[in-house]
């Protein structure tokens, strides 16, 4: 996972993006919900390797969105969550036992017009040696027959960090570049193209001897394809990620859904994700102990390897204001699955899972 956060942020970050990355039959939207919705959902998370447990989420998160007039919209979150147990000091080995709690919320306001939005966003995460602030803008623009939809965005956030008794700070600037078109009845693509610098602090204090560049730049292009089948009233999700950054790190990752309405408003949705990356060009397959001013990590995010997610959905719409879901995720990583040579030696096998609950009220 190249992009990853670090464990202490990890299961809220799946949370979070669970809640907030918008559909892509949506993105065509230039008006406000008709009607407002407040959901509910919890996230459970689990890291195991062959002899030991290791990080253990518990996050609970509530979001808001709601119409404020003909041209007005308001989206707002909170999320608490619970991160602990063992984090490895490098490798998969000599776990480091950990616990923390942390805040969050956020909130973004959408203006609406005949073929454009603006949106203004602001969030703030802390916890007890984390803090996080971030204010972004958003928009998007229309064409006249509404099938093709152009997005845009940029963003920064400003971190202050005080792990281990340390005082540092991380700035990153982001930038955002998409387009959605409908194809046809049955065909919707998007592409976006996100952007990253960032300097500051980030290598990890809980990590052993972790000592990483000060600047990172980022780039990832998404695509996704939806393609409905009629014929069985089925509806094929796939999407590829292409990421690198100049840490050296390159990764692919494709992903697929199946949507499959049931009966009596049940809809059952099996998935699959493949990755693969390869390692930062300071990730070393051995423990040893450089020099302060040599950039040197063990951390396993930063390694080659391969990895394999499955999961199954299932959703219900209870009446017309209530619907609900359930989401089992399995996932295992590997330096022996890097496609592209032998990944990184000496990693054991990495296994998460994941289990999702949601709940929806319009109003």
């Amino acid at each position: 996972m190249s992009a990853s956060p670090t464990p202490r942020r990890l299961g809220n970050a799946i949370l979070a993006a669970a809640m907030t990355l918008p559909c892509l039959h949506n993105a065509q939207a230039d008006s406000p919900p008709e009607q407002g919705q407040i959901s509910y959902r919890y996230l459970d998370y689990r890291e195991s390797q062959p002899d030991a447990d290791r990080i253990s989420v518990k996050a609970h998160a509530l979001a808001l969105s709601a119409p404020l007039n003909e041209s007005w919209s308001l989206d707002a979150s909170l999320t608490t969550d619970t991160v602990s147990g063992a984090s490895p000091a490098w490798w998969t080995k000599n776990l480091n036992t950990m616990h923390d709690e942390r805040n969050a919320g956020d909130i973004t306001l959408t203006h609406y017009l005949p073929h454009d939005t603006v949106g203004v966003n602001a969030s703030l995460s802390r916890e007890n040696d984390y803090e996080s602030r971030s204010l972004s803008l958003s928009g998007s623009h229309s064409s006249d027959d509404k099938n093709i939809t152009w997005h845009y965005g940029v963003g920064g956030s400003a971190d202050h960090i005080t792990s281990m008794g340390l005082d540092e700070d991380k700035q990153v600037i982001n930038f955002l570049l998409g387009v959605t078109r409908v194809v046809s009845t049955k065909d919707i693509i998007q592409a976006n193209l996100t952007y990253s610098s960032g300097h500051g602090y980030y290598s990890d204090p809980y990590k052993l001897a972790d000592n990483r560049p000060r600047n990172r730049h980022q780039t990832a292009l998404l695509t996704r394809w939806n393609h409905h089948l009629e014929e069985l009233g089925h509806t094929i999700h796939l999407n590829y990620r292409y990421y690198r950054d100049d840490w050296g790190v390159q990764a692919h990752t494709l992903g697929a859904e199946y949507v499959v309405p049931l009966n009596e408003g049940w809809t059952l949705t099996p998935s699959l994700r493949l990755h693969t990356q390869g390692k930062a060009d300071f990730y070393v397959d051995e423990v040893n102990f450089p020099s302060a001013d040599t950039y040197h990590s063990q951390d396993q995010r930063l390694s080659a390897l391969g990895a394999l997610t499955l999961g199954i959905k299932l959703s219900k719409q209870i009446s017309d204001l209530w619907s609900g879901d359930v989401k089992l995720e399995r996932y295992e990583q590997r330096g022996s699955w890097y496609l592209g040579g032998d990944g990184s030696p000496d990693l054991a096998a990495f296994r998460a899972t994941f289990l999702q609950f949601g709940l929806t009220r319009k109003f």
